[in-house]
């Protein structure tokens, strides 16, 4: 058995220690980030890269802010696997004290072609989004299911699924799905080329901000995060926190993964919470990972590498208000010479 990494006191003990090592590396990142801001030590990823301007520190004790969990993963084919993996990083989250866990794009499966796409796919009434119904109960935390393969009302005469993204309460239930409207049709030199829509239908519209308990998050989908659009319209209608539950490849990886996801937190004043895919799918598909957390000021507060595994933060929204109090960009606007981006047309 391979324990997953874990980040944030990044841990490489077995579960049964994990506890005690992340809680231990909280507790020295708590000391020694006081002491010296903006210090990195390695293993421990739950350190600010860059120090918070002093004016705009946290006023609250960290220990009363709400945890959040990123869980990176290789899906496969083997749909079992897949949530069995799954599932042992979730109720991992949940030992550490996280109020909700976020998985990536495609967490349920990567098959190999578009026919094994459709044919491993449920609807949304299915055994597997009940598995991970009754996950959510029996550890007690929200769970961002960041690209689920969906048979929709209309798989009999499409015979197309959609790219679902489902947010579950503590109590197992659907309490938001969000449909991709950007897919992604790229042909990447050096890259598996990609046509998400040899099978997959674009959702109809976006998915108002739900209130969770780390805050008012905003369901998008990986390609997403390149429509600065989308991430306006979901920061103008209430978001604090906009997640992009993703699968980048080992091109695009490395040279856009992370510049997109802390200039989408820098220009919506939002946190972004990034779960990944990571690793070698199959002979056909590998990701990049690297799954993180940014704050509204554009730091990455935590992050993982490219193996399996998990990365906390804590989400601070006193600081968010601080960060768009004293930077008021949306009061700044000029929609007489651009109009409204982001607003969707009524």
């Amino acid at each position: 058995m391979v324990w997953p990494h874990f980040h944030v006191g990044a841990s490489p003990y077995p579960s049964c220690c994990g506890e005690f090592y992340l809680r231990l590396g909280f507790i020295a990142n708590q000391l020694l980030s006081s002491l010296c801001p903006g210090l990195r030590i390695r293993g421990l990823s739950v350190l600010c890269a860059q120090p918070r301007p002093r004016a705009m520190a946290s006023s609250s004790s960290s220990w009363e802010l709400p945890l959040v969990a990123v869980c990176q993963v290789t899906s496969t084919p083997d749909k079992q696997q897949n949530f069995k993996t799954c599932a042992e990083l979730v109720r991992e989250a949940a030992r550490l004290g996280a109020c909700l866990a976020f998985l990536p794009e495609a967490f349920d499966f990567i098959a190999r072609d578009p026919a094994e796409t459709l044919r491993l796919s449920e609807p949304l009434g299915g055994n597997l989004l009940e598995d991970y119904t009754q996950l959510a109960r029996e550890c007690g935390l929200w769970l961002s299911l960041g690209g689920f393969h969906e048979r929709g009302q209309d798989w009999e005469q499409t015979q197309k699924i959609y790219n679902c993204h489902v947010l579950l309460n503590s109590k197992g239930s659907v309490v938001a799905t969000y449909r991709k409207t950007h897919l992604c049709d790229v042909e990447i030199p050096g890259q598996e080329p990609m046509c998400e829509s040899n099978s997959t239908i674009p959702g109809p519209n976006l998915e108002s901000p739900v209130s969770t308990p780390a805050g008012k998050i905003g369901l998008a989908i990986c390609y997403d995060m390149r429509f600065p659009e989308l991430s306006l319209a979901l920061a103008q209608a209430g978001a604090e926190i906009l997640t992009y539950p993703s699968a980048f490849g080992p091109i695009t990886g490395p040279a856009h993964w992370e510049v997109l996801l802390r200039a989408r937190a820098i220009e919506t004043q939002c946190y972004v919470v990034a779960a990944a895919q990571c690793g070698r799918h199959h002979e056909k598909r590998a990701s990049y990972g690297h799954s993180m957390v940014v704050d509204p000021w554009g730091t990455v507060m935590a992050r993982c590498s490219e193996k399996p595994g998990l990365c906390l933060a804590r989400i601070d929204l006193n600081y968010l208000r601080q960060v768009r109090q004293h930077l008021p960009v949306f009061q700044h606007r000029r929609p007489d010479l651009y109009g409204n981006l982001g607003h969707p047309q009524s």
